[in-house]
């Protein structure tokens, strides 16, 4: 075994190994034979660079795609609550047996969204013929998102003849910390 180690040591080289290693003035090469060209250090740095310009915009364009799909999944998800609402307690005069445990389980869906935080149903104490939903858990930028948004079908957009969103931040400036914000919209007549 050792004498095949030493045969090998004796085929390399060291004079292949130093023309294969060629200093320019610009960057290091490394080639096989005197035919082959390789790649310098500062075409590796440009394509390297190029590839890091690429995956910020991918991971840019990933981000607002989840956002996107995030608040359009609550919109859904809002009008689905909206309408199960209605269709259960839309037969009484108000919405005084609104009970969130009861409602969630009727229109089959859960109380949490897409933020992670909850949807809170609640009679309007003013008007009992109107019920607040209650979206917690946003950050600031969602959260002012969902207080300027047209929410065709609430009172508060209905009253301002489509010049308000229909909804109500707490607190007011959506500047609370992530995850803290919630947007209040009132339905009903």
């Amino acid at each position: 075994m050792r004498d095949a180690w030493v045969g090998a040591t004796k085929r390399f080289d060291m004079r292949k190994l130093y023309d294969s290693l060629r200093v320019s003035r610009f960057a290091f090469r490394v080639s096989t034979s005197d035919s082959e060209s390789g790649r310098s250090m500062i075409e590796m740095l440009g394509v390297l660079a190029i590839m890091g310009v690429i995956t910020v915009g991918a991971i840019t364009m990933i981000t607002a795609a989840m956002r996107s799909q995030k608040r359009t999944a609550l919109q859904d998800e809002v009008a689905q609550i909206v309408t199960g609402v209605r269709t259960i307690l839309g037969e009484y005069d108000d919405f005084s047996n609104l009970d969130n445990g009861t409602i969630f389980a009727a229109i089959g869906m859960s109380d949490k969204n897409p933020y992670g935080g909850k949807y809170l149903l609640s009679v309007n104490p003013s008007d009992l013929r109107q019920f607040i939903l209650t979206i917690d858990g946003l950050n600031p930028s969602d959260c002012e998102y969902f207080r300027v948004k047209a929410w065709s079908d609430s009172v508060g957009y209905q009253a301002s003849n489509g010049r308000s969103g229909g909804a109500t931040a707490i607190p007011n400036d959506c500047k609370g910390p992530a995850g803290q914000n919630a947007v209040h919209i009132v339905y009903g007549e």
